[in-house]
């Protein structure tokens, strides 16, 4: 645990969940709990705390799956949740029974803001017109159309001069992939982009990245199983509430000045489609078309659409640095099929098996969101012959899928192996779910797949990867892992090929 004193908070922090819990406790302890899957017995109010790693809960959840079975209870605090511990039960319950696991479940940090509104977090009957919505705009907008790649391809560019004016020196890759990533999704939710030294958006990249990297840590975690508790004490969960307000109050402002210079029938970016679409149904009482849900559907999808894919391409130029082979095959590929001369399309994919072979590898192995988000039973239903009751939580183990043997021969190994054939074409793994998947998986897996080719293939067509340390002192396992799996801090040399 990376904080000095962190058991005695536990500790603290249980005493007064015994006090001001206890009846409840024990009244979810009795519901039913003899149809439930099996799993730990835990302690009253601790749950299975002591059963559990806060500093890797993804693995202490799998590691449970090897003794209890692909499907069984923890109680994670005071929370009795259903884990899903292999691509089969996930299928299963996800994909099989995607109706009746579409509900959200508990995201305690990004709870205390987003309470129930935004259409990331909200329940599913209320969720349902709003991704639909996302989902049409986003592609009104260019996603899975030339429209995007012209985005991409465009911010691509001002990423490869900034490298190129870094002259080959060792620099964090971080700051420069938020920027870029971030300004693709920008220009979507807000139809512009920003510079990159503009301070209010330099701000937000440095909130999203704070409250991301809290989400990972044990302290986190342990928010997770207490916040109840956790919410009156003082910690570094206070930080991350302020980071989220910031975040809000930004696009607070953003929605305000939309409103202003709103054009009906003529809209400019997410926002504004999402304003004329209140304006179509204000007087419809039951409409998900608030401001409120401008506002935090908008910071969802600005958030996700930021964090989740710079991180991966952090991870994946890391992994570049540790494995040489790997981007020596992919320098030939992108040589033979796009050469230097022009830059490349979304098409040259479909000749390029190794890079996207490799783009999906570093997904996997990665593992960015590990556990994904919580979902929750929308009606009483079955699993496997357990009971799952309506509204129980349920978390589904991605990595048990990404790192699953009977998918991935060396699923801890970085391979890109793993998605070509014999004859080295391109090969799907069902297996492969990093979106999560069924009813609220993730609905920006096109662009993400998109911008994840793209950004690569740019910045590898014009510069090699080198490390400043010995490959032999590099290190690709996390540094934190919990709601996110986030790589180490290292440098890179960006040389001009």
């Amino acid at each position: 645990m990376e904080l000095p004193g962190l058991a005695a908070a536990a500790l603290a922090v249980a005493c007064l969940l015994l006090l001001l819990l206890l009846a409840l406790a024990l009244g979810r302890r009795a519901r039913g709990r003899g149809r439930l899957p099996p799993g730990p017995r835990p302690l009253p109010l601790l749950g299975n705390l002591l059963q559990l790693d806060l500093a890797n809960m993804g693995k202490s959840l799998w590691k449970l799956g090897a003794e209890y079975g692909p499907i069984y209870t923890v109680h994670l605090g005071p929370r009795r949740v259903v884990v899903l511990c292999d691509y089969g039960a996930i299928r299963e319950a996800l994909v099989e029974q995607a109706e009746s696991f579409a509900d959200r479940g508990e995201e305690a940090i990004y709870d205390r803001l987003f309470q129930g509104y935004g259409c990331a977090f909200c329940p599913w009957e209320r969720a349902k017109p709003l991704r639909r919505f996302a989902i049409s705009t986003l592609r009104d907008f260019g996603v899975g159309k030339r429209g995007i790649e012209e985005r991409i391809l465009e911010e691509a560019r001002f990423l490869v001069e900034v490298l190129a004016d870094t002259r080959g020196r060792a620099v964090d890759p971080a700051p420069y992939l938020n920027r870029a990533v971030s300004n693709v999704i920008s220009s979507v939710v807000f139809g512009s982009r920003f510079d990159y030294g503009d301070a209010e958006f330099l701000s937000l990249l440095h909130m999203m990245t704070e409250v991301f990297r809290f989400t990972s840590t044990s302290w986190g975690q342990l928010y997770e199983m207490f916040s109840g508790i956790m919410n009156l004490l003082p910690g570094p969960h206070q930080a991350a509430f302020k980071h989220l307000q910031g975040l809000e109050a930004f696009m607070e402002r953003k929605v305000r000045e939309k409103e202003k210079t709103l054009v009906p029938g003529a809209p400019r970016d997410l926002i504004d489609s999402f304003l004329l679409k209140r304006e179509q149904e204000k007087g419809d009482p039951g409409s998900e078309f608030t401001r409120r849900n401008a506002v935090l559907s908008a910071l969802n999808v600005f958030f996700a659409g930021t964090e989740t894919v710079s991180t991966t391409l952090r991870y994946g130029l890391l992994l570049l640095l540790a494995h040489p082979q790997v981007e020596a095959r992919l320098h030939a590929e992108i040589d033979r099929e796009i050469g230097r001369q022009r830059g490349p399309r979304l098409d040259d994919r479909r000749r390029m098996p190794y890079t996207d072979a490799v783009v999906h590898e570093i997904q996997r192995f990665a593992d960015v969101i590990p556990m994904g988000l919580t979902r929750r039973a929308t009606r009483d239903t079955r699993l496997r012959g357990y009971a799952v009751p309506k509204g129980t939580e349920v978390i589904a183990v991605l990595s048990s899928a990404l790192k699953d043997p009977q998918h991935f021969a060396r699923p801890d190994v970085f391979d890109p192996g793993h998605f070509l054939d014999e004859s080295g074409s391109f090969r799907k793994n069902e297996a492969f779910l990093p979106f999560s998947a069924g009813k609220r998986n993730c609905f920006g897996e096109m662009l993400a797949r998109t911008e994840l080719f793209l950004f690569l293939t740019c910045i590898l067509q014009r510069f090699s990867c080198h490390s400043p340390v010995a490959r032999e002192h590099l290190s690709v396992a996390p540094a934190l892992v919990g709601f996110s799996s986030l790589p180490p801090a290292y440098r890179i040399c960006f040389v001009p090929r």
